[in-house]
């Protein structure tokens, strides 16, 4: 059984690649997240993930990180179950930005949920090439 971590590595930082997945990637939607994702060859773990919340919606730092921190960790205790398994039997490596565009801070059961449909569809998107 893997550990529920979510390391440095597995952070989008590189602005290259940030670039790339915003200019190429797909993306959808599932309230209060929209997520854009790209393929990519060579990446070194095979997931990265940038999670973000805009200024513009949530003017209060406070606010923001509550947010980010939720979002965190919803992706963290889910992502080992939902996404590594249709991962490790493909070639690429996937890049992720999960960005928040709710209007109103939610409770966590509910951000949980919908962060569960937005691994369950990346899962489904990666097994169908």
């Amino acid at each position: 059984m893997k550990k529920h971590t979510f390391p440095k590595e597995e952070r989008l930082c590189n602005k290259r690649l940030i670039d790339d997945l915003f200019r190429n990637g797909s993306s959808f939607f599932v309230y209060p997240y929209r997520v854009t994702s790209l393929r990519v060859e060579g990446v070194s773990p095979k997931l990265q993930v940038l999670l973000s919340v805009p200024k513009r919606r949530f003017r209060y730092a406070v606010q923001r990180n509550l947010l980010k921190r939720r979002m965190r960790e919803a992706y963290r205790l889910q992502k080992n179950e939902r996404l590594y398994p249709a991962l490790e039997s493909q070639p690429f490596g996937m890049i992720l930005a999960i960005r928040y565009v709710g209007n109103e801070v939610l409770d966590y059961a509910v951000m949980y949920a919908r962060m569960a449909d937005v691994l369950r569809k990346l899962g489904n998107e990666i097994e169908i090439p």
